[in-house]
């Protein structure tokens, strides 16, 4: 069932009209009741009201002055699977239902703009995805597999719970005649683009799809909960039409299945620590049960170091594997860093061919004409740390092994023939394609983009790409510290893992506002003052003499001392969040 995509929405002093355009109905909500029908259009929108062009409603949210109702006003077209247009939204408007501000004091204000701001800082995300007729929730198999009762149900009502981002802002419309007026949102990467080899036209097409089950930023999120969820998931299914054919290869990505932190606290890479007080085997086996039923058989692919303070995660990791004993997984470790060192990566072949059985045993999902000719029984679960860099180039390499040799049982590629030889601009294409990809997923995830990528545009390790790694790890090391807090306080108000509560701010604090210990505007303070009044004696001094010698070492004293003061307190002087505080580690895994 579609969505209904364009819509004439009029505003008046007491209700919103909603009309599809084309349609005999119209959407009505009463903006003071908050109640919703819809009726056949005859003469309820008044002729005084002005009209707004919308291309979808994405949900309603309460923050401290109402009820909001979140619209979809702009949009972007990519491109088109299985014949239907898929796009990117491009702009919204939240719209208060009551737009008034008056029964609100000062700090409501304040927190209601703040609250706003979060709202905005998700919709703004790059990028968010929709489309009024395809699911992009699930890959071909498993809309191949639903039975026609599931595939007449609406996109909404049959969509992955896992990857519908504005799930929580669309349950008030969860009623039999709001069906076709709920557009659920996919928030990842889209890619789709038309190729031509050896004469035969096709499409290739890249899906990256983010859970909001544990969604997080970087260094707040990591790891397990009890219920099984981990870390920046992510599935990403290529995908080749060609014809009357089409193939699809799964894979997915997610954190290190324990109970662990790596908690920001102003160094540059803040250890990761194991949470030993917690058993994390039972939420291990309720995600390898999940992934397993999704899936099917279960190759993790863990790329950490096997030395320093990764080496103890691999440990861990490899050990809750060999507790579950299961038939239906099994554990590879790389250690990426020490096997590419000295810009080997090359070497990366090595993991490849110890994949490849696997990745053929697996197989792909294959319609062809609508009949299945093949499925996909497996699938390869990678994870670094972050699981982007790392992970995003091995997914690429495994990627391309699947469409190499799609493209020649196709028949597009000729016997022998390779992606590099063909000289179509196919395989520069993929490289840059993937490379986007890992932008995409790793600035969703940490705030930059990601890092290696160098390697999977060129093929190879360059000092360029090494500047720009360096680059983003000090923009990443900035917002992880500072921007990072909001922006998982953002997410966890848009996916429902707080809900603003009436009379927040007024009967009762706001979790927003809270107190900064003294030392948080002292110390940076005196650091300031210390590095100023060092240079200072530096630079004006005429000659070096016992005083001015003096000084510098009582302001540098200073500047050692303070700096080792805001380190050794380094978790106080980070923007953590403060909506849910799940999100947080115990006080005993920082600073």
């Amino acid at each position: 069932m579609e969505v209904h995509d364009d819509m004439n929405f009029y505003i008046t002093i007491d209700k919103f009209f909603i009309e599809p355009n084309g349609k005999s109905e119209v959407l009505i909500i009463d903006r003071l009741t908050k109640e919703f029908s819809v009726q056949v259009r005859t003469n309820q929108i008044p002729n005084t009201s002005s009209v707004r062009k919308i291309c979808g409603i994405l949900g309603t949210i309460n923050l401290i002055s109402g009820t909001h109702l979140v619209v979809a006003t702009h949009r972007i077209a990519v491109g088109f699977i299985n014949n239907q247009v898929i796009w990117r939204l491009a702009g919204f408007d939240i719209i208060q239902y009551i737009p008034s501000m008056l029964h609100l004091n000062e700090v409501q204000k304040k927190e209601n703009e703040n609250y706003l701001a979060m709202i905005r800082t998700i919709l703004d995300t790059p990028y968010l995805y929709f489309s009024y007729s395809y699911d992009l929730t699930h890959s071909l198999q498993r809309l191949h597999s639903m039975s026609p009762d599931q595939l007449s149900l609406s996109l909404f009502e049959r969509a992955d719970p896992r990857f519908v981002w504005n799930r929580n802002l669309l349950k008030p419309f969860q009623r039999p005649e709001m069906r076709r007026y709920c557009l659920p949102l996919l928030l990842g990467f889209i890619s789709i683009n038309q190729v031509s080899i050896n004469g035969h036209v096709f499409s290739w097409i890249l899906i990256s799809r983010r859970s909001t089950r544990r969604a997080g930023t970087r260094l707040f999120c990591r790891g397990i909960d009890n219920d099984g969820n981990v870390s920046n998931f992510v599935e990403t299914e290529q995908i080749v039409e060609y014809n009357s054919e089409k193939v699809s290869f799964v894979q997915i990505r997610g954190s290190i299945p324990m109970f662990w932190y790596q908690t920001p606290n102003l160094r540059l890479k803040p250890r990761p620590k194991i949470d030993k007080t917690r058993d994390s085997l039972p939420p291990y086996q309720i995600h390898m049960d999940e992934l397993v039923m999704h899936y099917g058989k279960i190759v993790l692919v863990n790329l950490i170091d096997h030395r320093g303070a990764e080496d103890e995660l691999e440990k861990a990791f490899a050990q809750l594997v060999s507790r579950a004993n299961s038939v239906n997984e099994r554990y590879e470790a790389f250690d990426f860093h020490a096997e590419c060192r000295k810009m080997r990566w090359d070497r990366l072949h090595i993991l490849i061919d110890r994949l490849a059985h696997e990745q053929d045993e697996f197989g792909v999902f294959h319609l062809r004409s609508g009949t299945l000719h093949s499925a996909q029984d497996g699938v390869f679960r990678t994870n670094c740390i972050d699981c982007l860099d790392r992970t995003n180039v091995v997914q690429s390499m495994l990627a391309k092994r699947s469409l190499q040799q799609t493209l020649t049982k196709l028949g597009i590629l000729y016997s022998g023939q390779t992606l590099e030889s063909v000289g179509s601009g196919m395989i520069d294409l993929f490289k840059n394609i993937w490379a986007d990809n890992a932008d995409l997923i790793s600035i969703q995830y940490s705030g930059t983009g990601a890092l290696k990528t160098d390697f999977t545009r060129t093929g190879k390790r360059t000092k360029q790409g090494l500047l720009k790694d360096g680059i983003n790890s000090l923009t990443r090391y900035y917002k992880n510290n500072f921007n990072d807090g909001f922006r998982q306080d953002a997410i966890d108000l848009f996916v429902g893992n707080y809900f603003v509560r009436d009379g927040e701010g007024a009967a009762f604090p706001c979790p927003l506002q809270t107190q900064k210990d003294w030392k948080y505007g002292t110390f940076p303070s005196i650091l300031l003052l210390a590095i100023s009044m060092f240079f200072a004696t530096v630079l004006f001094s005429h000659e070096y003499n016992t005083e001015s010698l003096l000084f510098l070492m009582f302001w540098g004293a200073m500047v050692f001392g303070t700096g080792s003061m805001i380190l050794r307190n380094g978790r106080e002087f980070v923007d953590a969040p403060k909506l849910n505080i799940l999100t947080l580690p115990p006080k005993e895994f920082g600073p």
